[in-house]
């Protein structure tokens, strides 16, 4: 980017950069709570603006009008996502935005390439080079496996892909783009029979090969594992926007892609541990490959399975002193967060303590019920996590699980063997009474039976969660 206007001195660039990326670090920091989320974004967004606005008003890059004109098509368009994508669907939405981040910064990266050969070709610095590469490649990668993660989400991928030596496949690939990134970074002539600055083509084979590589890295995991697919791709966003940063120099894409990136990679980590996980095994590995089919499996249980209906939870309730209500993924499907919400506060306003216990890969994303649980009103303070909420279980008079199953199957606590074992669970089967609502007793995205359900203090409230749970209210009122 070059050809500065307006005759303003170069400190005020940097000076703009340097507020912005202040903007950015403390967005992050509200950002790591519930209460202060909301903020976080706004002024993650403000320091944004003035990098943008920065950028586009000091740089001739585009006409002015042109430049205008993009930029309101981009407002309306997430202005509109904003507007009307339900908050069970902010998943797919998530993806599709870590995808765009990625494949923006790889045809930027690109864009200076071909524009450096446009003015003549010449040779261009190595830390340039290598930017760019990484750029192509991280990029590519993110833009295509976001698509593919957030088409798996949408329901349009059901099944994981699988085949014979796929690994060799992918790594046939990443060599590809390993070789293509060199000829790139060395500036030497992929292929023999080009002019000048043949190497710029190479960067195009590095994006292609990524991918492809991108679609295959995906394609093959499971919907257990997409909350530790959708963190990583969260955090190759912001890795790739940092190259972008170093192949143009730009110090503040350097220090918000560093940002995101770090952060994606540190919350990547927290969601392979609380699966008992490594991200080799997420990403090579079969775990999560078989989603549970969606019909009912009574043969697991033998008839030892006791139903039971709204009314009789209500009578529990009546008489419990603490509750603990713990939402999973069918809680946001059948979008039953506020009436959730209305059963806690309806009891908590009858004297009854109520806690939410919230696994941290309940759900499709880092922080899926959080989030629908705050859009419904429910207060900060009821949430807890796993290791705090655990310990209470004991002293807990009714459980109310509400479209869960991975998260509180106890087999991941006995069976070395099973595809979940060593995974931390929330163990509700300590309380002394627990319901567990769902529509059937068809298994999680583990594929696996759950012996919660034919435990002596376990009853199945069969139904969609959003209609029991309305049901309940009002069957708990008329008990008041």
């Amino acid at each position: 980017m070059s050809g500065i206007i307006g005759g303003l001195p170069e400190p005020v660039l940097s000076f703009a950069y340097l507020a912005a990326a202040v903007l950015f670090i403390l967005g992050l920091r509200d950002l790591t709570h519930p209460r202060t989320a909301k903020r976080g974004n706004l002024v993650s967004a403000a320091g944004m603006a003035v990098a943008v606005g920065v950028t586009v008003l000091w740089f001739e890059i585009l006409s002015p009008l042109v430049l205008l004109a993009a930029l309101l098509v981009g407002a309306g368009i997430g202005t509109w996502l904003a507007v009307t994508v339900d908050t069970t669907d902010m998943p797919q939405l998530v993806g599709l935005f870590n995808g765009f981040g990625g494949g923006a910064s790889a045809l930027v990266a690109g864009a200076e390439l071909v524009d450096n050969a446009g003015r003549g070709g010449a040779a261009l610095p190595v830390e340039v080079t290598a930017a760019a590469a990484a750029t192509g490649l991280i990029g590519a990668v993110t833009f295509w496996g976001s698509l593919v993660a957030a088409g798996k989400l949408q329901g349009f991928v059901e099944d994981p892909i699988r085949y014979t030596g796929e690994n060799v496949v992918k790594a046939g690939l990443l060599g590809v783009a390993v070789v293509a990134g060199g000829a790139l970074v060395t500036q030497t002539h992929l292929f023999g029979l080009l002019p000048d600055s043949a190497w710029v083509p190479s960067y195009w084979v590095v994006v292609l090969a990524a991918s492809v590589l991108g679609v295959l890295l995906v394609a093959p995991i499971g919907g257990a594992d997409m909350p530790v697919v959708i963190a990583l791709l969260n955090a190759c966003s912001g890795l790739a926007a940092a190259a972008t940063g170093f192949a143009l120099s730009n110090s503040v894409l350097i220090v918000a892609g560093t940002l995101v990136g770090a952060s994606g990679l540190i919350l990547t980590v927290i969601m392979c541990r609380s699966m008992n996980r490594s991200l080799t095994d997420v990403l090579f590995g079969g775990f999560g490959d078989t989603a549970g089919s969606g019909e009912d499996e009574t043969d697991d249980y033998e008839g030892n399975v006791r139903s039971t209906d709204s009314e009789e939870v209500a009578m529990l309730l009546d008489v419990a002193e603490r509750v603990v209500i713990v939402p999973g993924y069918g809680m946001a499907v059948g979008q039953a967060q506020h009436a959730v919400a209305e059963l806690g506060a309806v009891l908590e306003a009858n004297g009854v303590e109520v806690v939410f216990g919230i696994h941290p890969v309940a759900g499709r994303m880092p922080g899926h019920m959080n989030v629908l649980l705050a859009e419904a009103n429910v207060p900060y303070e009821q949430m807890q996590e796993l290791e705090t909420v655990n310990s209470t279980f004991p002293e807990t008079d009714v459980v109310l699980v509400t479209g869960a199953n991975d998260v509180v199957n106890p087999i991941a606590l006995q069976d070395a063997d099973s595809p979940i074992a060593g995974m931390p669970v929330l163990e509700v089967w300590k309380a002394q009474t627990v319901i567990v609502n769902k529509r059937s007793l068809s298994p999680g995205y583990a594929g696996i039976p759950n012996p919660l359900f034919t435990n002596d203090n376990t009853y199945m409230l069969f139904g969609d969660a959003r209609d029991e749970i309305q049901a309940l209210v009002k069957a708990y009122k008329e008990t008041r």
